[in-house]
Protein backbone atom coordinates (compact mmCIF):
# COMPACT_ATOMS: atom_id res chain seq x y z
CA UNK A 1 0.00 0.00 0.00
CA UNK A 2 2.99 2.39 0.86
CA UNK A 3 4.06 1.81 -2.58
CA UNK A 4 0.83 2.67 -4.77
CA UNK A 5 0.89 5.53 -2.14
CA UNK A 6 4.07 6.93 -3.24
CA UNK A 7 3.14 5.91 -6.68
CA UNK A 8 0.03 8.49 -6.37
CA UNK A 9 2.02 10.82 -5.32
CA UNK A 10 4.19 11.08 -7.75
CA UNK A 11 1.34 10.89 -10.65
CA UNK A 12 0.03 14.04 -8.48
CA UNK A 13 3.45 16.08 -8.39
CA UNK A 14 4.04 15.50 -12.62
CA UNK A 15 0.20 16.41 -12.92
CA UNK A 16 0.97 19.32 -10.65
CA UNK A 17 4.30 20.08 -12.24
CA UNK A 18 2.85 19.74 -15.80
CA UNK A 19 -0.29 22.20 -14.69
CA UNK A 20 2.76 24.93 -13.37
CA UNK A 21 4.43 24.66 -16.97
CA UNK A 22 1.25 25.22 -18.72
CA UNK A 23 0.68 27.94 -16.75
CA UNK A 24 4.26 29.33 -17.04
CA UNK A 25 3.69 29.24 -21.14
CA UNK A 26 0.73 30.68 -20.87
CA UNK A 27 1.76 33.32 -19.51
CA UNK A 28 4.77 33.57 -21.32
CA UNK A 29 2.49 33.53 -24.61
CA UNK A 30 -0.27 36.33 -22.77
CA UNK A 31 3.00 38.40 -21.90
CA UNK A 32 4.37 38.18 -25.58
CA UNK A 33 0.62 39.30 -27.46
CA UNK A 34 0.31 42.10 -24.57
CA UNK A 35 3.66 43.41 -26.19
CA UNK A 36 2.13 43.57 -29.68
CA UNK A 37 -0.73 46.00 -28.71
CA UNK A 38 -1.34 50.08 -29.40
CA UNK A 39 -0.33 49.61 -33.19
CA UNK A 40 0.73 52.83 -35.06
CA UNK A 41 1.11 52.37 -38.39
CA UNK A 42 3.80 54.83 -41.10
CA UNK A 43 2.93 55.75 -44.31
CA UNK A 44 5.59 57.35 -46.62
CA UNK A 45 3.69 59.89 -48.41
CA UNK A 46 6.94 60.17 -51.21
CA UNK A 47 7.70 56.64 -51.78
CA UNK A 48 3.98 55.14 -50.65
CA UNK A 49 5.15 52.12 -48.57
CA UNK A 50 3.83 51.70 -45.28
CA UNK A 51 4.64 49.51 -42.41
CA UNK A 52 3.23 48.94 -38.77
CA UNK A 53 4.66 48.36 -35.28
CA UNK A 54 3.55 47.92 -31.97
CA UNK A 55 3.69 51.26 -30.25
CA UNK A 56 3.98 49.42 -26.94
CA UNK A 57 7.39 48.31 -27.83
CA UNK A 58 8.28 51.27 -29.87
CA UNK A 59 9.06 55.00 -30.36
CA UNK A 60 10.14 56.98 -32.95
CA UNK A 61 13.71 58.37 -31.58
CA UNK A 62 14.77 61.24 -30.72
CA UNK A 63 17.28 61.67 -33.40
CA UNK A 64 16.76 64.72 -36.41
CA UNK A 65 14.61 62.77 -38.55
CA UNK A 66 15.08 61.29 -41.73
CA UNK A 67 13.91 62.82 -44.82
CA UNK A 68 12.16 59.58 -45.97
CA UNK A 69 12.59 56.94 -42.97
CA UNK A 70 11.92 56.41 -39.58
CA UNK A 71 13.88 55.06 -36.54
CA UNK A 72 12.36 53.57 -33.92
CA UNK A 73 13.74 52.46 -30.62
CA UNK A 74 12.64 49.56 -28.01
CA UNK A 75 11.23 51.37 -24.72
CA UNK A 76 13.78 49.93 -22.85
CA UNK A 77 16.32 51.22 -25.68
CA UNK A 78 18.12 47.50 -26.53
CA UNK A 79 16.10 47.23 -29.81
CA UNK A 80 16.09 49.49 -33.15
CA UNK A 81 13.81 49.60 -36.02
CA UNK A 82 14.60 51.48 -39.29
CA UNK A 83 12.20 51.92 -42.27
CA UNK A 84 12.85 54.06 -45.35
CA UNK A 85 12.78 54.26 -48.99
CA UNK A 86 15.26 55.92 -51.51
CA UNK A 87 15.75 56.23 -55.06
CA UNK A 88 18.58 53.48 -56.30
CA UNK A 89 20.66 56.50 -58.23
CA UNK A 90 23.83 53.96 -58.75
CA UNK A 91 21.18 51.59 -60.49
CA UNK A 92 22.70 48.68 -58.16
CA UNK A 93 21.09 45.14 -59.26
CA UNK A 94 19.20 43.78 -56.45
CA UNK A 95 21.98 41.05 -56.07
CA UNK A 96 24.99 43.71 -56.03
CA UNK A 97 22.97 45.81 -53.34
CA UNK A 98 22.33 43.18 -51.25
CA UNK A 99 26.51 42.44 -51.43
CA UNK A 100 27.03 45.58 -50.38
CA UNK A 101 24.71 45.50 -47.14
CA UNK A 102 26.46 42.10 -46.30
CA UNK A 103 29.82 43.57 -46.37
CA UNK A 104 29.23 47.15 -45.27
CA UNK A 105 26.72 46.36 -42.35
CA UNK A 106 26.74 42.44 -41.60
CA UNK A 107 30.66 41.27 -42.35
CA UNK A 108 31.36 38.39 -40.04
CA UNK A 109 27.11 38.03 -39.40
CA UNK A 110 26.32 33.80 -38.94
CA UNK A 111 22.93 34.12 -41.78
CA UNK A 112 20.22 31.86 -40.41
CA UNK A 113 17.84 33.22 -43.34
CA UNK A 114 18.66 35.33 -46.46
CA UNK A 115 16.11 34.12 -49.21
CA UNK A 116 16.18 35.86 -52.19
CA UNK A 117 13.41 36.47 -54.74
CA UNK A 118 12.83 38.44 -58.01
CA UNK A 119 12.33 41.78 -56.50
CA UNK A 120 13.40 41.11 -52.55
CA UNK A 121 15.64 39.79 -50.08
CA UNK A 122 15.84 38.99 -46.15
CA UNK A 123 19.25 38.96 -44.24
CA UNK A 124 18.49 37.87 -40.92
CA UNK A 125 21.47 36.57 -38.81
CA UNK A 126 23.34 37.15 -35.75
CA UNK A 127 26.49 39.41 -35.49
CA UNK A 128 28.25 39.94 -32.13
CA UNK A 129 25.67 40.06 -29.31
CA UNK A 130 22.75 41.20 -31.78
CA UNK A 131 20.38 39.56 -34.16
CA UNK A 132 18.92 41.39 -37.28
CA UNK A 133 16.22 40.95 -39.68
CA UNK A 134 16.30 42.92 -42.89
CA UNK A 135 14.26 43.01 -45.88
CA UNK A 136 14.94 45.06 -48.96
CA UNK A 137 12.48 45.59 -51.91
CA UNK A 138 13.13 46.56 -55.27
CA UNK A 139 10.41 48.61 -57.07
CA UNK A 140 9.70 50.72 -60.16
CA UNK A 141 11.80 48.64 -62.33
CA UNK A 142 14.49 48.26 -59.45
CA UNK A 143 14.55 52.36 -59.36
CA UNK A 144 13.26 52.37 -56.03
CA UNK A 145 14.89 50.78 -53.08
CA UNK A 146 12.42 50.06 -50.14
CA UNK A 147 13.84 48.54 -46.35
CA UNK A 148 13.43 47.87 -42.88
CA UNK A 149 15.72 46.10 -40.40
CA UNK A 150 15.15 45.01 -36.67
CA UNK A 151 17.75 45.13 -34.95
CA UNK A 152 17.63 43.72 -30.99
CA UNK A 153 19.93 41.68 -28.78
CA UNK A 154 20.37 38.38 -29.12
CA UNK A 155 19.15 37.26 -25.98
CA UNK A 156 15.93 39.22 -26.65
CA UNK A 157 14.74 36.56 -29.23
CA UNK A 158 12.10 34.84 -27.62
CA UNK A 159 10.56 38.28 -27.54
CA UNK A 160 11.79 40.31 -31.05
CA UNK A 161 11.39 37.21 -33.25
CA UNK A 162 7.22 36.53 -33.34
CA UNK A 163 7.37 40.87 -33.30
CA UNK A 164 9.56 40.79 -36.55
CA UNK A 165 6.70 38.58 -38.04
CA UNK A 166 3.86 40.42 -36.67
CA UNK A 167 5.54 43.50 -38.67
CA UNK A 168 6.63 41.73 -41.40
CA UNK A 169 2.51 40.85 -42.09
CA UNK A 170 1.94 44.57 -42.01
CA UNK A 171 4.63 45.64 -44.73
CA UNK A 172 4.35 47.07 -47.93
CA UNK A 173 6.34 48.58 -50.47
CA UNK A 174 6.16 51.50 -51.95
CA UNK A 175 5.96 52.52 -55.64
CA UNK A 176 5.76 56.30 -55.42
CA UNK A 177 3.23 58.62 -54.44
CA UNK A 178 0.28 57.71 -56.54
CA UNK A 179 1.43 54.24 -57.02
CA UNK A 180 2.37 54.40 -60.27
CA UNK A 181 6.15 54.96 -59.91
CA UNK A 182 5.95 58.26 -61.25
Amino acid sequence: MGHKGKGSWQKAALILSLAAGAALVTTDADARRAKLTQWETIQNERYGFMIAYPGSVFAPSGAVPIEDGHVLVSRDGGARLLVGAFDNETAATLIEYREQLLSENYTGADLDYAPIKKRSFVISGTRGDMHFYERVSFTCGGRLINSWALLYPVSERRIYDPIVEAIARTYTPGAGRNGQCN
